[in-house]
């Protein structure tokens, strides 16, 4: 694979550009300050893998909810009900997701690795510091797979036309000392704002829930509530139904009631869960953008084990063809089930250093980035932009 460097650093080019509000001073120094040179045919291919998958993803999620999957996939019981209920009267509620993938580069093939649904980040170094990067190296800032936050506006637009009986009204919100998640929820408030939303920001432990009423904002002023009608929550539909029951029965009773639409639905539990990533090869077996993926470790192949709700690399093996372990991160789902996915290796640079790209999807593939780490891509990896030559 092949890198540019950039003269002037990302660091440097967001404070050029008046961008760096942000991204505070914890995310910087993950930005690397080169980018990778992709052809406009690779740009493609990312785009159309992406476009494909969610299609398979949708037949998937059918096919769970048909054959009564749900527990299988890991879903908390508590939430069976609500993702049925999303799923079943979707009006463009997804908002947007991102799809990580192998391979791509140099005649190496994509290949999912899994589709991250629900809460997925990487949304500023994606939309705007990569392309703010270019801009200020006096390189060609189109020359980029990314459209993310013009999909996001656009989805935004869709949503409240899709819902016309709630109003453009959205309360975001994201758990206390996470800055990485307020930055990116920060860009998706732009996106909402130039759609034509009312936005807001609050931690969840400070909203209010009422299962008659809906979801409402405390001014700390005054007192007074607003409702907000529309809320996105950074926070994991599957936390919610481990850690917080009572909230999880308000949620699908406001829902269900129509008091409130909540961006992420819920049937994104079933793209989320690593157990979907079975239910495709059964579906599709030996589809070229798909690994064998398994209940146990599979005979004579190197394999991946990953717990169905892991996040950043977490308690994650890599496995030899005999079983051993070669590879492996701890964390604090290990009590959760697991899958085995063939094993393929991440993109190389000369260094040795392996690249795991990310495409968002938002109505459709829509923008394109790269983690660099360790065969295990988890939460010390940095980002990596791109150009198109």
């Amino acid at each position: 694979m092949k890198l540019k460097k950039l003269v002037t650093p990302p660091q440097q080019s967001l404070r050029n550009a008046g961008w760096d509000w942000m991204l505070g001073e914890d995310t910087l120094p993950y930005i690397t300050d080169d980018v990778v040179v992709i052809s406009g045919q690779e740009a493609e291919q990312y785009y159309e893998a992406a476009n494909e998958l969610y299609e398979m993803f949708i037949a998937a999620g059918q096919h769970v909810l048909d054959n009564n999957r749900l527990e299988e996939l890991g879903i908390p019981e508590n939430l069976h009900r609500l993702v049925k209920y999303s799923w079943d009267n979707d009006k463009q509620w997804h908002l947007y997701g991102r799809f990580d993938l192998s391979g791509g580069l140099d005649g190496k093939p994509i290949k999912l690795i899994e589709f991250n649904a629900d809460t997925a980040t990487c949304i500023p170094e994606t939309a705007v510091v990569q392309w703010a990067s270019l801009k200020a190296n006096n390189l060609d800032e189109s020359q980029q797979f990314n459209t993310l936050y013009e999909q996001l506006v656009e989805n935004f637009r869709e949503i409240q036309r899709q819902n016309p009986n709630f109003e453009p009204t959205l309360l975001i919100s994201t758990m206390r000392d996470y800055p990485e998640d307020d930055t990116n929820m920060q860009v998706l408030g732009e996106a909402a704002k130039e759609a034509g939303f009312e936005i807001a920001f609050e931690y969840i432990d400070e909203v209010e829930f009422s299962p008659i009423e809906g979801i409402y904002k405390q001014n700390s002023k005054d007192g007074s509530f607003t409702k907000y009608d529309y809320w996105f929550k950074l926070i994991p539909w599957e936390y919610i139904g481990w850690d917080e029951p009572e909230l999880a029965d308000i949620l699908t009773n406001m829902v269900i009631n129509q008091k409130a639409v909540i961006l992420n639905p819920a049937y994104t539990l079933l793209f989320q869960s690593k157990g979907i990533l079975k239910v495709l090869w059964e579906l599709y077996p030996n589809h070229p953008l798909l690994l064998q993926t398994e209940n146990k470790a599979i005979q004579g192949k190197a394999s991946v084990e990953k717990v169905l709700f892991g996040r950043e690399g977490a308690n994650v093996r890599i496995l030899s063809a005999d079983g051993y372990a070669l590879e492996k991160n701890d964390g604090e789902y290990f009590e959760q089930n697991t899958v085995f996915q063939e094993y393929t290796e991440f993109l190389q640079d000369k260094s040795g250093n392996y690249y795991q790209a990310g495409v968002f999807f938002a109505g459709e593939a829509c923008g394109l980035g790269f983690r660099k780490g360790g065969k295990i891509i988890d939460n010390k990896a940095q980002f990596c932009g791109h150009i198109i030559e």
